[in-house]
């Protein structure tokens, strides 16, 4: 399993035992910005994907491996839902489909890994972290349509082939 690197979290926010950690973004959230040229937590979740989606067991050793764990379920479903699209174009409109749905949080039905993340003690970090998940999921849709599909436009079968792996056995619908 491949870890993330950020494992130092001096003056890093949490919530619900996550560290809000920075994105190269200009998607307006709660996420502080980072660096352009560093590699952010939605590249490693990326750059990990392909290898760690083998892996029914994920062993956390520090709290970004819990947003790490996330986004490699969230990239899951998103290749789930481009699986049937031909084009970029329509691959684009099924990931801002995905990304309009409701996120839940810990605590709430259909959140997807119950006891991974711990539960928010008030109703405005329940929304920060909303905030901050809606943030990295709409980052990480955009950076996974560039690898998820050609420049062309058509589908990259080495990316849309692991849709139909199930990451620690959690079924995506």
């Amino acid at each position: 399993v491949y870890h993330s690197s950020f494992v130092d979290e001096e003056g890093i926010t949490k919530a619900c035992g996550c560290p809000l950690l920075p994105l190269k973004s200009h998607i307006k959230g709660p996420a502080p910005v980072s660096e352009q040229d560093k590699t952010d937590i939605v590249d490693e979740a990326i750059t990990f994907f392909r290898a760690n989606v083998f892996f029914t067991n994920f062993d956390v050793k520090s709290p970004a491996d819990k947003l790490l764990i996330y986004l490699t379920f969230y990239i899951n479903v998103a290749l789930k839902r481009l699986e049937g699209c031909r084009t970029l174009a329509v691959g684009t409109k099924a990931i801002i489909n995905l990304g309009l749905e409701d996120i839940p949080v810990p605590g709430e039905a259909g959140f997807p890994f119950p006891g991974l993340f711990s539960l928010p003690p008030s109703q405005e970090e329940a929304d920060l972290f909303r905030n901050y998940l809606k943030q990295v999921r709409e980052e990480t849709s955009g950076r996974l349509l560039s690898v998820a599909y050609r420049a062309n436009g058509t589908p990259n079968k080495w990316w849309l082939a692991f849709a139909k792996r199930k990451f620690m056995n959690v079924v995506v619908l």
